[in-house]
């Protein structure tokens, strides 16, 4: 998981664009426009991320650093 890709996809893409891109990797096809990823499952990772910053950001107001932050404690809390 790289952040600034994930920074660049949140500030480029449009949420449609995203679920879009997240169905498209799913089903094995290549997104409407490039995902930096060593692979389909580094480039779904990002997608997937830059699909609930984008969220957090619309649903409580809030800025980047701050959705970003609230995912990464999500991510911790799985793995541990």
């Amino acid at each position: 998981m790289k952040m600034p890709v994930i920074k660049r996809l949140v500030e480029t893409q449009t949420l449609e664009a995203l679920v879009a891109a997240e169905e498209a990797l799913l089903e094995e096809q290549t997104p409407a426009f490039e995902v930096e990823g060593e692979d389909e499952g580094e480039q779904l990772t990002h997608v997937f991320a830059a699909i609930f910053i984008r969220n957090h950001m619309q649903d409580h107001g809030s800025e980047f650093k701050d959705a970003l932050r609230e995912y990464t404690k999500k991510v911790r809390v799985s793995i541990s």
